[in-house]
């Protein structure tokens, strides 16, 4: 299989307020988000970084995407340096539900404008259009503005606008957060059919069960290390019920020991 996303020692850190440091009851003003973290990712798989909420999940995902500066390491897309090309970005999609889009254009408006800051040509524009307004129903829905959609349907929008460029890569930060089962479905489902077709997807996540159903590996991070990285089925195999559930809560407990 093809590495096509390797990262290297990424460490990242960030400057606590004081009603941080109070919330996290520590004197000192930094906090070290993201410590020494190396993987890689394969095409044609989908690759889960699983932990509770603030182990650093996004903050690495959101260096990946070249979102944030890491303080240190490597992270090379496609055996190309992100720090020394910018156009590896088009190779990537990071996708949250959290993407607000302008309630007052269309889904057709805004699919139109994001081809064009791809510089998609217009064949190009059409073909990627039909395919994902169709996969994700929203052809009825195309001349609707925004604010006028349901809260499931302008979920699926955001994500259509994320693919947009088609992308070899597609991180997506928790998933599932805040969709309805129907949305949540036709999400997961679409991200096995990007792993079929040879694309690597990276999801963030706390649900174990969203793990243990979709993805190939995974990676574990707890307070900003990564403190296990293996198929998935071997991760269950560390269970006597093979339930990735009690494998995270062994390895948090002993990581965090009486904390």
């Amino acid at each position: 299989m093809e590495k096509t996303l390797i990262i290297e020692n990424l460490t990242k850190t960030f400057k606590l307020s004081k009603k941080q440091m109070r919330l996290d009851k520590t004197t000192s003003n930094l906090k070290v988000a993201v410590n020494d973290i190396s993987f890689y990712t394969n095409g044609g798989e989908i690759f889960g970084l699983l932990g509770p909420n603030g182990a650093g999940k996004t903050t690495t995902l959101r260096c990946v995407a070249t979102l944030i500066k890491p303080d240190k390491g490597d992270i090379t897309v496609k055996g190309i340096n992100v720090k020394e090309e910018v156009s590896v970005k088009k190779k990537i999609a990071f996708l949250t539900n959290e993407l607000k889009l302008d309630e007052q254009f269309t889904p057709n408006y805004l699919f139109n404008y994001f081809s064009y800051f791809h510089n998609l040509d217009l064949e190009t524009i059409e073909r990627r259009k039909k395919e994902l307004f169709e996969r994700f129903g929203i052809n009825q829905f195309a001349e609707v503005k925004i604010g006028e959609l349901s809260t499931g349907m302008k979920q699926k929008v955001s994500i259509v606008m994320s693919l947009v460029h088609d992308p070899e890569i597609i991180i997506f930060d928790e998933p599932t957060n805040g969709l309805d089962v129907v949305v949540a479905r036709t999400v997961t489902d679409y991200l096995k059919e990007l792993r079929d077709k040879g694309k690597t997807v990276i999801i963030s996540t706390h649900i174990m069960g969203l793990v243990q159903k979709i993805c190939d590996r995974v990676g574990i991070i707890i307070e900003g290390r990564l403190v296990l990285c293996d198929t998935v089925e071997n991760v269950c195999n560390m269970s006597p019920n093979k339930d990735i559930e009690d494998v995270f809560f062994d390895i948090y407990s002993r990581e965090m020991g009486d904390k």
